[in-house]
């Protein structure tokens, strides 16, 4: 059996649609925090085996994790020290349930020395993998697109796209990891360790993307930078908490490093076909406005 966690949010829920694909519903399980929710109903529905697991709660974990093949540990939705804890825990319990393999979902430019607090929480998680004394895998996934065309939203509607100094990033589609992680999963021990950066094929700085939606619109959108304190001080004056705010601030130092600017054709050749570019979801998502 394959387990997947967080099956309920964005990434862990398109991991299981397409995992559905490829191998039969009662080969497939789900560890979630709320089985109630309308997701998780809908994957038991069709014949997925769903239970409640927390990665704060290891016995929890492990009765999710029963009888195992493999585990996807999606990497939780923030950044830090208790992030890269409940990460050790879910691992302990996927040995624990007797997991042969577990995979998870990190992020290119995952280093202890990286200038974005969550690549140095992946690069945390990924030494506790390698001491777990079980084989794994780690999904070095490209920038997920979605960040890049929330930071965008402001400027979309403005006229300005107001933001730290960046560099290029390689913005990648949450449907086109899913799908990877899954043809990964599905063809058991194809990487050992972490895999080359898994990513769109093309590196874009929010200057291109505001020349891009200029261009999908008619109306300008222009560039211009803020300052890097300026800009923790608005998100923080919007509700941000002030740790948080640092570690989102994170990610434009270590864009202007070029930590995200690789592209690599691990992703298209995954596929079969070239992923999907950022500049095509941007013209979804004003679409769809």
């Amino acid at each position: 059996m394959i387990i997947v966690t967080g099956a309920t949010g964005q990434l862990g829920g398109q991991n299981v649609e397409r995992l559905l694909d490829r191998v039969p519903a009662e080969r497939v399980g789900v560890s979630v925090r709320d089985p109630d929710k309308a997701r998780a109903r809908s994957f038991a529905d069709r014949g997925v085996r769903v239970r409640q697991g927390s990665f704060t709660d290891g016995a929890g974990l492990a009765h999710a994790f029963e009888g195992a093949s493999q585990v996807l540990v999606v990497s939780v939705d923030r950044m830090g020290a208790e992030t890269v804890r409940q990460h050790r825990t879910a691992i302990d319990a996927a040995v624990a349930a007797g997991a042969r393999r577990i995979v998870y979902t990190a992020q290119m430019g995952a280093s202890p020395t990286s200038r974005f607090q969550a690549c140095r929480d992946h690069a945390a998680t990924e030494e506790a993998l390698a001491a777990s004394g079980v084989a794994w895998t780690s999904l070095r996934n490209g920038f997920h697109a979605a960040s890049g065309l929330h930071f965008l939203a402001e400027g979309l509607a403005s006229g300005e796209v107001a933001l730290p100094a960046d560099g290029p990033v390689c913005w990648t589609a949450h449907a086109d990891l899913a799908e990877a992680a899954a043809v990964i999963l599905a063809d058991e021990g194809r990487f050992e360790g972490p895999t080359p950066a898994l990513t769109a094929p093309e590196a874009l700085t929010f200057a291109d993307l505001a020349a891009a939606a200029s261009a999908l619109t008619g109306r300008a959108v222009t560039r211009t930078v803020a300052p890097d304190d300026a800009f923790r001080a608005r998100l923080v004056a919007g509700g941000v908490p002030d740790e948080t705010a640092g570690h989102l601030l994170s990610i434009f130092p270590a864009a202007r490093e070029g930590e995200f600017a690789t592209a690599d054709p691990t992703l298209a050749k995954l596929l079969g076909r070239d992923p999907v570019g950022v500049r095509e979801l941007l013209r979804e998502q004003l679409a769809g406005h």
